[in-house]
């Protein structure tokens, strides 16, 4: 690519930026969310790609702790797909307890933010505000696996929404949107499987911190999860061509 053909390039993802795009074909909306929920129930493949629920995860952390005025140290991830964020603060607190909360809700929410963009056919804006977002979570990685996965996840979008074609850029977008809000259940039943064995998750952390019980946190967690998975589907099967679902999409069927 020259640099005539790359200005170009950026000029024209510029301009998507600020439009939106055309909606796919419901074959691909229900077709990457399938194709999700395999990714999900699959051990092999949730084993790799629970990374990228981790860093979701451990971006809820960080991204809380910096707006509850704490401050935000090192964020790791570890090829085991565990992850640690630590942040500076009064170890009590409505700061600490909202930090200590966010992780888990996290991948969940993010999931539910990108199907409200796709709903509104902003697949370009969802891709580099992902990007927007691993880059910030880039300059607080401690650890060479975290900087990694952090860049071959931030790569991968970037390669796909600089050089991929509408059709490809929208499989992905929607793939990932579909991935974490499915992804989100997945950790809170591993939570509470776990817990006795690790009496220092985040549920028992807020817990401790706030005298609510840990299961009921762990509640709470899929609760979001559930929800965000509810409505992540709404508003991404919304306005899907060609497909009519009453309980989710605007169509009223119109018969043939």
């Amino acid at each position: 690519m020259n640099t005539a053909e790359f200005v170009d390039r950026g000029s024209t993802i510029m301009d998507r930026l600020s439009s939106t795009q055309s909606a796919p074909p419901w074959q691909l909306v229900i077709g990457t969310g399938v194709a999700a929920l395999l990714l999900v129930v699959f051990h092999p493949t949730w084993r790799v790609l629970r990374n990228g629920v981790t860093i979701a995860h451990e971006g809820g952390h960080a991204f809380t702790a910096l707006l509850t005025g704490r401050r935000l140290n090192s964020i790791r991830l570890h090829s085991d797909t565990s992850g640690v964020t630590v942040s500076s603060g009064k170890p009590y607190g409505l700061g600490m307890i909202l930090t200590t909360a966010a992780g888990y809700p996290a991948p969940a929410l993010l999931g539910l933010a990108y199907a409200a963009l796709l709903g509104a056919h902003r697949i370009t804006l969802m891709l580099w505000l992902t990007i927007v977002l691993l880059a910030v979570l880039l300059l607080k990685v401690r650890n060479w696996y975290g900087l990694l996965s952090i860049l071959v996840t931030g790569g991968v979008v970037f390669a796909v929404s600089w050089l991929g074609s509408d059709t490809v850029q929208a499989v992905l977008a929607y793939l990932a949107a579909w991935f974490l809000l499915l992804a989100a259940v997945r950790p809170v039943i591993e939570l509470q499987r776990n817990r006795r064995y690790e009496p220092n998750s985040d549920a028992d952390q807020l817990a401790y911190l706030t005298r609510i019980p840990g299961l009921v946190w762990v509640l709470a967690f899929g609760a979001i999860a559930l929800c965000s998975l509810v409505f992540g589907a709404r508003l991404l099967l919304t306005d899907v061509s060609g497909l009519c679902v009453p309980a989710f999409t605007h169509s009223t069927c119109a018969a043939p």
